[in-house]
């Protein structure tokens, strides 16, 4: 990465413009051509720098619920279950962690209820006994921004 990758980083991890043409907005700031930005972000995602671009959104202020589940997967079940889990749009992400709940994962549904429907149908499709789910009883909410200078 160069200087200017740096700064186009440091630049969208928290001030990316909401207009019409946001990457000609990022080019104007940094002295770069809306394409040269486009460029560099495409290159950046092929890297695996960048994983994804796109807004955070409060989702129990648009009147959802949401939760943190984990679960316990035999290591022979896990791609099965991970292919369940993608098969479910109000899953947010799921991750691989080194504990006895090895996946974990997000969900965002329009009730508690749907959340719990969906769970069983998880366990029924995926062949595993144990998922936690465990909703948040307070909300924290922390701005993380990495300096990539």
């Amino acid at each position: 990465m160069d200087h200017i990758d740096r700064k186009l980083l440091n630049e969208i991890q928290s001030g990316f413009p909401i207009a019409k043409r946001p990457y000609q907005d990022v080019g104007r700031r940094l002295n770069c051509s809306e394409d040269e930005i486009l460029k560099r972000i495409k290159r950046l995602k092929e890297e695996g720098v960048i994983r994804r671009i796109g807004g955070n959104f409060d989702s129990q202020r648009l009147g959802f619920t949401t939760t943190l589940c984990a679960a316990k997967v035999p290591p022979e079940k896990i791609k099965r279950f991970v292919e369940v889990l993608n098969g479910y749009p109000e899953i947010t992400h799921n991750y691989l962690r080194d504990h006895q709940y090895n996946i974990w994962f997000t969900f965002v549904a329009s009730n508690m209820k749907a959340i719990e429907r969906c769970i069983g149908e998880i366990i029924e499709h995926a062949g595993v006994r144990e998922i936690l789910n465990l909703p948040a009883v307070r909300t924290f909410k922390i701005l993380v921004d990495f300096d990539v200078a």
